[in-house]
């Protein structure tokens, strides 16, 4: 199984990791909007580097679930 049919699978199966998936989505939103803006205010660079780590920290627990039900397939 490849790893977008695995996130496919979670993402109908584990409530956990759907609502992850979407809250890494919606950080992603966030960012790129920001981003899209010519110039940011302190405040707006603060809170584009505060998503960014959630958003990472988020991206590492779903790569573990991801790991965790790759393996398990096997």
């Amino acid at each position: 199984m490849d790893k977008d049919a695995i996130v496919e699978k979670l993402i109908e199966e584990d409530e956990e990791f759907r609502k992850k998936y979407k809250i890494h989505k919606d950080y992603e939103r966030k960012i790129d909007r920001l981003e899209k803006k010519s110039h940011l205010t302190a405040e707006e660079s603060l809170e584009k580097n505060r998503l960014k780590k959630l958003k990472l920290a988020l991206k590492d627990e779903m790569e573990k679930k991801l790991s965790e039900s790759s393996h398990k397939k096997r």
